[in-house]
């Protein structure tokens, strides 16, 4: 009797113990397809309004200063952490710069300035609902410029001087949007504006600012 009794224990004990692994397997798969990060690759081609700070400067010059309009290009990639958050990153190039008009106080002449550069900014996106918010961290490096002072047009320089500018700054982005669901895809409207923190000239204050204005398709919804 003491065989048959232990025999059937036994038999349970393995068939618990099978049954027990499955789901732990099952339950293991779930999760990680549940919390399996997934990423979107989307093209960016956006206009940009873009102008420039002069730091304390800027109150003197604000009647002079006028926006100037520009190109972005790039690839954005969305990562989905979690089904509210999400990192999104992009690599982009971007023209950007400001004008000022004539008789304006540090000038004096009409001037024109335009910064061709690459920017990578990452950014945390909060979404709620079909509103999204998102905010983060900014570089860019500036490939090329020019200077417009009335008819003349003069190539910038980079290299450390009085009258030169620099290659390297850092912003922080942040904006927000909202997403228009479509039969299969949906229509992500995200409203954007980066602001500079460095400066970008060895002869006076200059920070870049701009808002950029992204109408996408997208699969992941936001």
């Amino acid at each position: 009797m003491n065989k048959k009794l232990q025999a059937i224990i036994g038999m349970v004990f393995l068939i618990s113990n099978a049954f027990g692994q499955t789901s732990e397997g099952h339950l293991d798969k779930k999760i990680k397809e549940k919390f399996a990060p997934q990423c979107y690759f989307t093209p960016l081609i956006n206009l940009v309004n873009s102008n420039l700070n002069y730091g304390s400067d800027n109150s003197s010059v604000a009647g002079y200063k006028k926006q100037s309009l520009g190109l972005q290009a790039g690839v954005s990639v969305q990562t989905v952490i979690f089904s509210n958050f999400s990192v999104l990153s992009e690599l982009y190039y971007i023209r950007k710069g400001g004008k000022l008009k004539v008789n304006n106080p540090l000038t004096s002449d009409a001037v024109a300035y335009r910064f061709n550069s690459l920017e990578l900014p990452v950014l945390a996106r909060l979404h709620l609902g079909r509103v999204h918010v998102n905010a983060g961290p900014s570089i860019a490096y500036n490939l090329s410029g020019s200077e417009k002072t009335e008819d003349l047009t003069t190539k910038m320089s980079f290299n450390k001087g009085i009258e030169n500018f620099k290659r390297f700054e850092a912003g922080i982005q942040m904006g927000g949007g909202y997403t228009f669901p479509l039969k299969n895809k949906s229509i992500v409207l995200d409203i954007r504006y980066n602001y500079g923190l460095t400066n970008i000239s060895y002869n006076k204050e200059m920070f870049n600012r701009n808002l950029a204005i992204n109408l996408r398709f997208s699969r992941s919804g936001n």
